[in-house]
C-alpha cells in the first residue's frame, strides 16, 4: 500500500471498494463414485495400488489444441473403463503447448506437449478393474503418433 493510503482509507478521504460477491458457480453433474471400494488391484497374485504408464509420443501432430486433447483424453478414460470427474487444461499461448490432468475416480490422466517438437508426454495412473493399455491406441491415433515409448510402474504394491 503506497505511504499514507492507510491513513486516507481510515480519515474517510477514500472509501474502500464495497465486496461484490461472485456469481454462483456453474451446476456441474459429477458421476456417482462407489467410496467402499478401495480401488486396489490384485492380479497374478500381486496386489497392488495401479498401474502407471508413462507414455512418450514422437512425431505427433493436434498437440497445441487443448479441445482435441480434451476429447483425446476423455475417449482414452473411456476405453479403459475409467470415471472423469475433472478435466482441467492449460494452453500456454495460441501456439504453444498445452498442460493439463483428466481427475479419474480411478486416479488421473496427465498431458504435458511440446508441439515445436511433435512430442507429447503422457502419464495414465489407474486403480480399480480400469486397463490402462485399453488408452493407448486412442491416444496414438488422436495425436497420429509415429512413435511410442511405454514405461510400466505397479504402484503400491504391499510386501
Amino acid at each position: 500500500m503506497p505511504k499514507g493510503a492507510l491513513a486516507k482509507v481510515e480519515s474517510g478521504l477514500v472509501q474502500p471498494k464495497a465486496h461484490k460477491p461472485k456469481s454462483p458457480a456453474k451446476t456441474v453433474a459429477y458421476p456417482v463414485v462407489d467410496n467402499t471400494n478401495d480401488y486396489f488391484v490384485e492380479r497374478d497374485g500381486v496386489k497392488y495400488a495401479g498401474t502407471h504408464l508413462i507414455l512418450e509420443l514422437w512425431e505427433a501432430e493436434n498437440l497445441n489444441d487443448p479441445k482435441a486433447i480434451e476429447v483425446a483424453l476423455c475417449r482414452a478414460a473411456e476405453a479403459a473403463g475409467a470415471t472423469v470427474l475433472h478435466v482441467h487444461l492449460h494452453h500456454f499461448s495460441p501456439s504453444g503447448g498445452v498442460s493439463g490432468v483428466l481427475v479419474l475416480a480411478e486416479s488421473h490422466i496427465s498431458v504435458h506437449t511440446w508441439p515445436e517438437r511433435n512430442y507429447a508426454a503422457i502419464d495414465i495412473f489407474m486403480c480399480g478393474k480400469c486397463d490402462p493399455y485399453k488408452s493407448i491406441p486412442v491416444l496414438k491415433q488422436a495425436f497420429r503418433a509415429k512413435h511410442v515409448q511405454l514405461t510400466e510402474h505397479k504402484r503400491g504394491l504391499i510386501p
